[in-house]
């Protein structure tokens, strides 16, 4: 009877200790646009979406690190890869590596999984230990001039917990100011002089460059983007630095890390799990 009674809590101490072990370290929140139709100058439109690896491989690092992650859109409705991201070319060419990442989006955002913004703030932004934004150029669409966006952005701001984003993913940050509609329309007047209340005003941070931009418009067939990011954030009052085109950047300016282009996603992903790691520390 003793060594039935100890063999007993023998097990059910190895079983509390797996489940403290797999206890993730935090949750992490990853804000996706709702949209899939850019807007570009004459009226026209570009279908977009989100990058793959930009959203996949820091999410696959995330989870590694011991992160759970929760995907939220404006809409509560399930995002979109932008096409053009499904290639091995930002996968290091390997298609192998591109099909572990789509695997891992896939589970993400599966039915069911993908919650609105709106029940996200309403439920409390508390609970998450940082936030993280990918690119592709859907973030333009929307996510640059929603209230709900610059809420959430206050909190993570005010709690000074990790923020990341990266490529098209920083110009979310306009939200976080007192008119982003205005500022967005002037922008696009060429009359921006500076964005109003905003959380970011001289802060160190990055997005895909001019050059790279301008690449990118190249592709278009002589349609044209609305405005550049880059000039935007820079007008908006952001102190922006910028690497070589097509080169891994990133620029950490206290809860703040953003990351320039595509090939990014790796050091974003291993600055932003550092700094998680720190603030978990650190509690």
């Amino acid at each position: 009877m003793k060594k039935t009674l100890k063999a007993l809590l023998a097990s059910l101490l190895l079983a509390t200790s797996a489940a403290a072990s797999a206890a993730p370290k935090g949750e992490v929140l990853v804000l996706l646009s709702s949209e899939t139709a850019l807007p570009l100058k004459e009226g026209k439109t570009l279908t977009s979406g989100y990058y793959l690896n930009e959203l996949g491989v820091p999410a696959a690092a995330l989870l590694d690190a011991g992160y759970a992650l929760t995907i939220v859109t404006p809409k509560g409705n399930r995002p979109q890869a932008d096409r053009g991201s499904v290639d091995p070319k930002y996968f290091g060419g390997s298609k192998q590596e591109m099909g572990r990442i789509a695997a891992v989006v896939d589970g993400l955002l599966a039915t069911g999984e993908v919650k609105s913004l709106k029940a996200v703030l309403k439920a409390g932004p508390e609970r998450y230990a940082g936030l993280f934004i990918p690119g592709g150029h859907a973030p333009l669409i929307d996510l640059a001039t929603a209230p709900e966006v610059g809420t959430l952005l206050r909190h993570f701001h005010d709690s000074q917990k990790p923020t990341a984003a990266i490529c098209h993913g920083p110009i979310a940050l306009l939200a976080a100011q007192g008119d982003p509609n205005g500022f967005e329309q002037a922008v696009i007047a060429g009359k921006a002089d500076g964005a109003r209340e905003w959380i970011y005003d001289g802060y160190r941070m990055t997005i895909f460059s001019d050059e790279e931009e301008a690449v990118f418009e190249g592709s278009l067939k002589g349609d044209k983007l609305r405005y550049y990011p880059a000039q935007a954030m820079a007008q908006a009052g952001g102190k922006m630095q910028f690497v070589a085109p097509w080169q891994p950047g990133v620029v950490i300016d206290r809860e703040l890390i953003t990351g320039q282009n595509p090939f990014s996603d790796r050091a974003l992903a291993s600055a932003f799990i550092a700094a998680l790691d720190q603030q978990q520390g650190a509690r």
